[in-house]
């Protein structure tokens, strides 16, 4: 079985062939078929600060965004499940600290990502808590399907930032999680504003899906950028590029929210004095509750065509490493690895 590991703390990913993982207690063994390259990814490949965590795991499979079919059950598990079209959270939680025993998940003091602490989908087979998995509507392609885990990014996004019909709303970094935020966003009713900058292909990808307030700011300064809008409602910044969360506040009303889901690689410096005057907020936004997985399939179900258009790039397993490249140079808006035939 071929499957792309993180090896070595240190840059670069490899292929190597390891057994073909057998579920365990509760657990299912899930066939891939699609999984999708994401900007977590990108990090673990180039080995930037705050993945430490993963050195005790390797070498370990990547790949968390993915759909495929149950193929085999663990201990406890009934066998009806079997042939079930399914994608999966990736966040595992041990059921046995202080905070699980209390009904308290969410703060498990051992959980493990799939695809970071424990082996994830950039392979043929995957095995994955059966809670953790929600299953496919049957009408949705399962390429699709894969675009699960980062759109409930998106959707807790929007929820977090307080999105409504007929607010006005800037989002920064056009990447998948930019684009996805926005498609949701605009699904509220609001008006949504999309800047980058030097991010043409994926400002195109938005123009496609009927996008009209596209900025790259590589020949204009953000003040210049922004300065025919009317202060925003929601500020919803998707980049990971510090220096623009001082310099984007400005442009948010009084009372307005600032929504941070970028993953940051330093502190970013904030003028707390005009925060506070503005009476302003800045949250901070991750991973979505279980419930959200559901509404998100649905809504991916409903708008396959608009979704299909943000897969900007297809590549076989073996052919990642250049899904990789394209990633990282931002030509990608999302790359889909095919693993698996549809059943």
């Amino acid at each position: 079985m071929l499957a792309l590991q993180k090896t070595r703390a240190a840059a670069g990913l490899d292929f190597r062939a390891p057994d073909k993982p057998a579920p365990q207690a509760g657990e299912v063994l899930v066939r891939v078929h699609s999984a999708g390259i994401c900007g977590t990814d990108l990090h673990i490949a180039a080995w930037t600060p705050g993945y430490e965590s993963m050195e005790s795991a390797m070498p370990v499979t990547l790949g968390h965004e993915f759909a495929g079919t149950i193929v085999k059950v663990g201990p406890g598990i009934a066998e009806e499940v079997l042939d079930m079209r399914v994608t999966a959270r990736p966040s595992t939680t041990c059921g046995r600290c202080a905070a699980c025993l209390a009904g308290d998940d969410d703060n498990c003091s051992a959980r493990k990502g799939i695809g970071i602490g424990r082996n994830g989908a950039f392979a043929a087979l995957v095995s994955v808590p059966h809670a953790n998995c929600h299953r496919v509507p049957d009408g949705l392609d399962l390429s699709i399907a894969a675009l699960t885990e980062p759109m409930t990014v998106c959707a807790e996004a929007v929820a977090t930032a307080d999105v409504r019909a007929g607010q006005t709303v800037l989002v920064i970094g056009p990447g998948f999680i930019g684009q996805g935020i926005a498609i949701l966003a605009r699904a509220k009713g609001a008006r949504v504003v999309v800047l980058g900058r030097d991010d043409q292909p994926r400002l195109a990808a938005l123009r496609a899906a009927g996008f009209a307030d596209l900025i790259d700011t590589q020949d204009t300064t953000l003040d210049m950028a922004l300065t025919d809008y009317p202060p925003f409602d929601a500020i919803i910044e998707a980049a990971g590029v510090p220096s623009l969360v001082n310099a984007s506040l400005p442009f948010l009303k009084k009372r307005g929210i600032f929504t941070v889901v970028g993953i940051h690689p330093r502190a970013a410096e904030i003028d707390l004095t005009r925060l506070v005057r503005m009476h302003q907020q800045i949250r901070g936004s991750y991973r979505a509750p279980p419930a959200t997985w559901d509404d998100v399939l649905r809504f991916l179900e409903t708008n396959q065509g608009l979704m299909r258009g943000l897969i900007s790039h297809s590549f076989a397993l073996a052919d990642a490493l250049e899904g990789f490249r394209l990633a990282h140079t931002r030509v990608a808006s999302k790359v889909m690895l095919t693993i698996g035939d549809a059943p």
